[in-house]
């Protein structure tokens, strides 16, 4: 009974910060386009935390399945998008760069307070510590990983969005062009590669390679900023 109670606690631990992470990510788009001028996503019913209308059956539910069935060292996700239109927004080319940003924002933003709230142990009940210690640690890493993985100049990631209105126009374009075929390239990438690696013997994840030493620095980072180093 106690393994499967630490089991469960476990599940718990780590869904609870993911789906807060994707919850409210995708959220925040929603509101600074609002803030822009944009209210497609509250028309929509998009500007709710109700995470159920978050949910992509494919980015929250089936790739992270399949990643963990292909051993990948990392499991990600996404939730469906919030609906916005950018010829609503007041200008719509600069307005984009801080929608675009503020999905990472809000996650780079609930690392620090899962930061923050480790301090806050030595306060509670003992037998409450560790599953606390858990679920803040998952939500450091869990937050700090989707940022990062956002942040990929690869429409329709939102570091695609940013390199899109940062560009000069014609560049912008090219890019902006390729958002057709970003989510075949991210899963050639994701899964294709490191499958294939595995096959031949040789290491193609690029993703562990890249990926995880920028947000292992920037876990660091933030733990010496918050005081737990």
């Amino acid at each position: 009974m106690d393994s499967e109670l630490s089991t469960v606690a476990k599940v718990i631990a780590m869904a609870v910060p993911a789906i807060l992470a994707i919850t409210l990510h995708e959220a925040a788009h929603g509101f600074i386009a609002l803030l822009f001028g944009d209210p497609t996503a509250k028309e929509r019913g998009r500007l709710t935390l109700n995470p159920f209308k978050h949910i992509d059956p494919f980015g929250t539910i089936l790739l992270p399945a399949m990643l963990k069935l292909a051993g990948s060292p990392f499991v990600l996700g996404w939730a469906k998008p919030v609906p916005v239109d950018f010829s609503r927004l007041r200008n719509p080319r600069r307005n984009m760069v801080w929608v675009a940003l503020a999905g990472p924002g809000m996650n780079i933003g609930l690392a620090i307070i899962s930061a923050i709230l480790f301090h806050s142990l030595p306060f509670l009940p003992e037998q409450a510590v560790n599953f606390t210690a858990e679920m803040l640690k998952n939500s450091l890493l869990v937050n700090v990983l989707l940022a990062i993985f956002n942040m990929i100049p690869l429409p329709p990631l939102d570091g695609g969005r940013v390199a899109v209105g940062l560009l000069p126009l014609p560049l912008a374009r090219r890019l902006a062009a390729t958002e057709k075929y970003g989510m075949f390239i991210l899963l050639g990438v994701l899964i294709a590669l490191p499958w294939l690696g595995s096959e031949i013997g040789v290491d193609l994840d690029l993703f562990a390679r890249t990926i995880l030493p920028i947000a292992d620095a920037v876990v660091r980072f933030i733990a010496a900023v918050t005081g737990l180093t």
